[in-house]
């Protein structure tokens, strides 16, 4: 496999450059991390990285409790807990283009298709054919992919979503309506840091 180093004496097109700066930002910024890491799961025929795998060694909420009565009155249901989460980057031919923005997304089954837990965020679709999809407003404040990374780590510890139903609007409905009636009543959502206000995402 090809290193950062490799490319740095090679003329490069402008998407190429635009990958090799994507590579290189990961590498300053998660190379010496405990709690993100990344490997590179796809390669371009000149061999600048073009999908990632970010693994997430960070303790969050991976569901609920009494799932199939969530929403119902008078009904608790109290987090579940993970600490292992993996998210694939996926970056389009038209990349970086604005009309083709990378794409975010959790694993929710293994190579087997066997269930695996994914987080439980208003800002991460957790129900439905779109389970894993993860956003950021890639196209208002985005600005590389370690930022990225690094941004959903804030959502894993809750640090930072938006749960309330207006402009930017959570990406799960569901999870964001627990947000609002269970987990922020109770302190489910503070579990990992002091209690501060919600920053939209």
């Amino acid at each position: 496999m090809n290193t950062v180093e490799d490319f740095e004496s090679v003329r490069l097109s402008g998407r190429q450059r635009r990958l090799l700066y994507e590579w290189r930002k990961l590498e300053e910024r998660l190379n010496n991390r405990s709690d993100i890491s990344f490997h590179i799961t796809r390669q371009d025929t000149a061999g600048l990285p073009v999908a990632y795998t970010i693994d997430y060694h960070i303790r969050s909420i991976c569901g609920v409790e009494g799932l199939e009565h969530l929403g119902e009155p008078g009904i608790s249901n109290p987090p579940l807990f993970a600490s292992e989460y993996r998210m694939l980057i996926d970056l389009p031919p038209g990349y970086p283009c604005i009309d083709s923005p990378p794409a975010l997304r959790f694993l929710t089954a293994d190579e087997n298709g066997n269930p695996i837990p994914h987080p439980w965020h208003p800002n991460i679709r957790y129900f439905g054919s779109f389970a894993g999809r993860v956003c950021i407003n890639m196209a208002d404040s985005y600005t590389d992919l370690a930022w990225g990374a690094e941004r959903v780590g804030q959502y894993l510890r809750y640090e930072r979503y938006h749960a309330v139903n207006e402009p930017p609007y959570p990406e799960d409905m569901q999870v964001a309506a627990w947000v609002i009636r269970q987990g922020e009543p109770n302190g489910w959502v503070y579990f990992s840091q002091a209690a501060k206000r919600i920053e939209l995402i």
